[in-house]
């Protein structure tokens, strides 16, 4: 069982931001919940993502880090924010062709301490994905930073540290099984950013 948390401030902030979203949702992995944390409407404020920021840099303000990572979209604001409590560089991640690369002069030099940071934690594929492009360059993963677990039944597949923020318990589906769709009253819609293939 995952360790649920539930950081009183930042529930507030997401209530206040109407960030938690009940419904009928296909998520960017492709599964359908009746869950959705919208984050960029969390993100919007710029007060909201300072003190995320915050009370995640300070989880990892013993390690080290030399650059914070978020892959696109989800992870940009908070990576940024989580880099300026901790006075280092942020960069992110972009898709090229489906697959993450860094662009516009973005670098991870050789065993630089590298915080991976996400707006939800949900499968972990996008984490996964960041993972293998630090690797790549040759960084030290010193772990993983999310504002959301959704705290699938599941674990997510990260062999690193991960710190988070809020636990959002949401079912989610593979799309033929889906009792949603079965039922047939609520459209399924999908609001993330990630383009299923």
């Amino acid at each position: 069982m995952i360790e649920l948390r539930y950081d009183k401030e930042i529930e507030r902030l997401l209530v206040k931001s109407d960030a938690l979203l009940d419904g009928h949702f296909i998520l960017s992995s492709g599964l359908h919940s009746d869950k959705y944390v919208q984050c960029a409407k969390f993100f919007q404020y710029p007060e909201y993502s300072r003190i995320a920021g915050e009370k995640l840099a300070k989880l990892y303000s013993l390690d080290e880090i030399d650059v914070v990572i978020g892959g696109a979209f989800g992870g940009i604001v908070i990576a940024y924010a989580i880099a300026q409590v901790l006075g280092v560089r942020a960069i992110f991640a972009e898709r090229v062709d489906g697959v993450f690369n860094l662009r516009r002069g973005f670098e991870i030099l050789p065993e630089e301490r590298v915080l991976i940071a996400e707006d939800v934690i949900t499968t972990g594929k996008s984490i996964r994905e960041v993972m293998e492009l630090v690797i790549k360059h040759n960084g030290d993963i010193a772990g993983v930073a999310s504002l959301i677990d959704r705290n699938m039944e599941e674990p997510e597949d990260i062999t690193y540290r991960v710190e988070w923020l809020y636990s959002v318990q949401a079912k989610a589906f593979k799309p033929e099984e889906c009792p949603l769709c079965k039922k047939g009253k609520i459209p399924a819609i999908k609001p993330g950013s990630r383009g299923l293939s």
